[in-house]
């Protein structure tokens, strides 16, 4: 294939653009998606982390079997020295197979020493490397759902009481969350499980701390996300969706015990659900497709994700159409540039403020980070307002945003200059 050369492709910042508008002969205008505010280049970002395994990023790099043999030998020597610090081992919260790797551990199971020892890591890691922002992503295992218990975890009061206690139902992304937002340190969730319980998104809005989630959207799930748009909006009725995975990375692994799988089919099954009920036409009031998601851990094709998808849909007369999708993927490389996106861009939101008319002074946005919709598959929307899962909305929500940040009307396709004779040079 001949020699090859660093790119941040599948980078939604980095290697996309944005339409700007039209130049005067009415052609349009596009600028890369990073050119339309400033924002970090991921080549500034200083990276660090913690891992319940010991292995440097070199030895980890080697066992994912991801990256092509010579590249990795010449990334060994950079990546031997960075050695991921203790993290936190709740048994309960991940699959019972990962405790062979979990060699790498803060010690004790007192939750409220755990929760300090996370913020002074924080805070010396900024301090080190002379840094002016930390941004965290929770890129570990899927844990299992948490109850939602009253008096634990469903306000910021109960639930910081509840660290205090070293209570059971307290998981170990829930003390990274709680520790960031008091280091006022954005956390974004990676991973499909309830991280945010009540409590913890109370405490962020307290603060006024950004959070993000939940589960990154790299590939099957995107690909729903825009096909059953199509479908609904082009009057096609979805009445069957079948979408089964194997994978045989450590990810998988965890996803075959079944209270780990729950967090995920739980966030692949809802991607759906507002593009049905935009349509009153094809679906009755509280009528859904027939969902179905399977994951299974077969080792042998290690990092690189098979994806099955069948969407049957009723059409005209009583008629069916089915549509059949494989794809084949690495895993690790299409979540690996959500990771930075994610990253930049709550880094931008943490300067971005607005001010209504009728309002005083600017103020930042509402803690829940509802505008990385993009690139997450279960995503997290402050109380009370709704869900967006189509990706050419979530998209769009996005650059209008910034658009708007540069004084820019929103985007829009009417070409109004092309469809009317009087807009014309005729």
């Amino acid at each position: 294939e001949g020699v090859k050369t660093p790119n941040y492709f599948g980078s939604v910042v980095q290697a996309s653009t944005l339409k700007l508008g039209v130049d005067p002969k009415g052609n349009d205008v596009y600028i890369p998606f990073n050119q339309i505010l400033p924002m970090v280049h991921p080549n500034d970002l200083v990276l660090g982390g913690w891992d319940i395994n010991s292995f440097n990023l070199a030895q980890a790099m080697e066992r994912a079997q991801v990256l092509d043999y010579d590249l990795q030998r010449q990334l060994a020597p950079k990546l031997e020295k960075m050695i991921p610090l203790p993290s936190i081992y709740y048994p309960d919260f991940i699959a019972a197979n990962q405790s062979d790797r979990a060699d790498n551990l803060i010690p004790g199971n007192n939750k409220k020493e755990h929760l300090e020892h996370i913020r002074n890591d924080i805070r010396q890691f900024k301090i080190a490397n002379q840094l002016d922002k930390v941004i965290v992503v929770w890129t570990a295992n899927t844990e299992r759902y948490a109850e939602i218990i009253p008096g634990v975890n469903d306000t910021a009061e109960n639930i910081l009481g509840a660290v205090e206690q070293s209570h059971p139902e307290i998981a170990p992304s829930t003390i990274f969350a709680l520790a960031c937002i008091l280091e006022k340190t954005p956390f974004i969730n990676g991973s499909p499980q309830n991280t945010f319980v009540p409590g913890c998104i109370e405490l962020a809005e307290r603060e006024r701390v950004y959070i993000g989630g939940d589960d990154f959207k790299s590939g099957q799930t995107k690909v729903k996300s825009v096909l059953v748009d199509f479908l609904v909006n082009a009057g096609i009725k979805p009445i069957g969706i079948t979408s089964y995975n194997h994978l045989g990375n450590n990810d998988g692994k965890n996803l075959s015990a079944p209270q780990q799988f729950r967090s995920k089919e739980i966030s692949k099954s809802n991607v759906v659900d507002d593009m049905v009920a935009a349509n009153q036409i094809l679906y009755e009031p509280g009528e859904h497709p027939d969902h179905v998601v399977v994951i299974k851990y077969v080792p042998a094709v290690g990092d690189s994700k098979r994806a099955l998808d069948e969407y049957v849909s009723e059409i005209f007369m009583g008629g069916k159409n089915t549509i059949s999708l494989y794809n084949t993927c690495e895993d690790s490389l299409l979540a690996s540039p959500l990771i930075l996106d994610l990253a930049i861009i709550t880094e931008l939101m943490t300067r971005i403020e607005y001010r209504t008319d009728d309002a005083a002074e600017f103020a930042p946005f509402d803690a829940v980070l509802s505008i990385l919709s993009f690139m997450l598959k279960a995503p997290l929307v402050p109380v009370g307002t709704p869900v967006v899962n189509a990706l050419s909305k979530q998209r769009m929500a996005m650059e209008n945003l910034f658009r708007a940040c540069i004084g820019l009307a929103p985007q829009n396709e009417m070409l109004l200059e092309h469809k009317a004779p009087s807009q014309r040079n005729i």
